[in-house]
């Protein structure tokens, strides 16, 4: 196969967690006297780690939090997500096929996400993901998080292939940017959050509308590839 490993974000890629983002980000603002947002909002603001997640929705209103307030936000939000991971997360269509599929072809698999081990290692276990994977990269495995490439150079190395042997599939313009930078192939999904943004401006070598079509497309990459 020509794509020894594949790797894939986590929200909005494999799984819809936005339900509970959304309930911890509305318990927070609660908590610190403020009025809830609409989901299709805080989706808007998924993304770029739980710290920009706490910063947008503080700042919804428009005027920047302080760093005090900030702080406690940030463990506001800790606390009621460690209750809600999980809770009303769903698997997106196809995805546990489409994982197979990539299994079937002799690819090892690794999850590479901005959501901090502490909440991504249960959330794949109680979604019964955790058994697809080799290795598991998360928002605080390395010093940066994605769209640096660090990240999925780790998996790589986890994986023990050249990033040049890799396949990155996100939804968002951070996983486009980081498998970008790290010299890898990317597909994007669309039924993603890619911060509110359409997936059709990604810097992508495909949109594909499924895990089980991205299998196809390596597999048929690998076919053009082994026949030119």
């Amino acid at each position: 196969m020509r794509f020894s490993g594949i790797l894939f974000d986590l929200d909005g890629t494999l799984l819809d967690t936005i339900p509970d983002l959304a309930d911890a980000a509305n318990a927070m603002r609660q908590d610190m006297g403020l009025a809830p947002i609409a989901t299709d909002i805080i989706a808007t603001y998924v993304g770029k780690g739980v710290e920009q997640l706490v910063i947008r929705v503080l700042g919804h209103e428009g005027t920047p939090a302080s760093v005090d307030m900030v702080m406690r936000g940030l463990a506001r939000y800790q606390d009621h997500y460690r209750a809600l991971n999980g809770q009303r997360s769903r698997l997106y269509p196809g995805v546990l096929a489409g994982l197979q599929a990539f299994r079937d072809q002799g690819a090892r698999l690794a999850v590479v996400t901005n959501k901090g081990a502490e909440f991504a290692a249960p959330l794949l276990r109680q979604m019964g993901l955790d058994g697809y994977f080799d290795a598991v990269v998360c928002g605080d495995t390395c010093a940066r998080k994605k769209p640096d490439p660090m990240p999925l150079f780790h998996a790589c190395d986890l994986l023990d292939i050249a990033p040049a042997q890799a396949l990155f599939i996100g939804d968002s313009i951070n996983d486009a940017l980081a498998a970008n930078a790290a010299g890898m192939r990317v597909l994007a999904l669309p039924y993603g959050y890619n911060e509110g943004c359409s997936v059709q401006s990604l810097p992508v070598d495909a949109i594909v509308e499924s895990l089980v079509e991205a299998a196809q497309w390596a597999a048929d990459a690998t076919s053009q590839t082994e026949h030119a």
